[in-house]
């Protein structure tokens, strides 16, 4: 594994770091797809997952970095997500699960409202799919999707769908729940700044640190289009304020996705959040 990659393991994670390492070469080493996929990919990928510190360990669940078209794909898992919402103290309760048939009574999509008895236990088919969430102030939101709306949702955003290898053949259910729960916390939930990194770089291909490629939604046949350079995007001032308000974790993670070619910021604001990390880890 290169020695900036390391390094950079080292200094978001500290005593951490050198146990990830181990981990990821675990992982990486027991694919033979992942083994043999584009090294560069590979290497931002399991960076990504350092800066979110997310476990890539398979059988955990939370986030994997998973082999597709000959690329390193990085992909978090609905536990990830919850985890995530989690660290950012914002979320009193959180939860997704499946709805049984014998569960559910119906759905109203206007008010948001579902009759569904969860006392029960679940049998049958699983008819869809239902997010709740809380946050400290009181605020509260109640999201379900049907089985069919998943479905519709994968053939539409995700080209592997279908493909026997594909995660939705092989583990339907928690793709499902991933789907609702990122949408429910994009559109409703408070983004922290480890959040938005993770919804950027979910399914994504990092040829380039900060450059996201959705591989799986890329259509399979598509005539040839004008290539043009990517506009540059600059650090907000409301983002900048979130993040001097951050944990050390998410000034680092802000100033590595704001570090690259085309998202930086303006040398203010790089300075004053490394004197705001500075500071705070003395």
């Amino acid at each position: 594994m290169q020695d900036s990659i390391q390094d950079q393991f080292k200094s978001i994670l500290g005593e951490k770091a050198q146990s990830y390492i181990s981990s990821a070469l675990q992982v990486v080493n027991s694919d033979k797809y992942l083994s043999s996929a584009d090294p560069q990919t590979v290497l931002h990928a399991v960076a990504t997952a350092a800066i979110l510190d997310l476990p890539i360990n398979p059988s955990l669940g939370f986030a994997w970095v998973v082999a597709y078209k000959g690329k390193a794909q990085f992909q978090v898992g609905w536990k990830g997500f919850v985890q995530l919402a989690i660290r950012s103290g914002q979320y009193k309760k959180l939860n997704v699960t499946e709805v049984y048939e014998n569960q559910f009574t119906a759905h109203n999509a206007l008010t948001e409202e579902i009759v569904a008895n969860f006392n029960l236990v679940g049998k049958g088919e699983v008819v869809g799919y239902a997010a709740y969430f809380r946050l400290h102030n009181g605020m509260e939101k109640t999201v379900f999707w049907s089985k069919q709306k998943v479905i519709d949702h994968a053939k539409k955003y995700s080209t592997s769908y279908g493909d026997k290898n594909s995660p939705w053949t092989k583990q339907f259910d928690a793709m499902a729940k991933k789907t609702v729960i990122k949408n429910t916390i994009s559109k409703w939930g408070i983004m922290s700044v480890q959040m938005q990194t993770a919804h950027l770089a979910d399914q994504a291909v990092q040829e380039e640190e900060g450059s996201y490629r959705y591989v799986d939604n890329e259509p399979v046949e598509s005539a040839p289009k004008e290539i043009k350079e990517p506009e540059i995007v600059f650090l907000t001032e409301e983002q900048f304020n979130k993040a001097m308000k951050s944990t050390p974790q998410g000034i680092k993670a802000t100033l590595t996705r704001y570090g690259t070619k085309y998202k930086t910021m303006s040398p203010e604001h790089k300075t004053a959040l490394q004197n705001q990390l500075q500071e705070i880890e003395g």
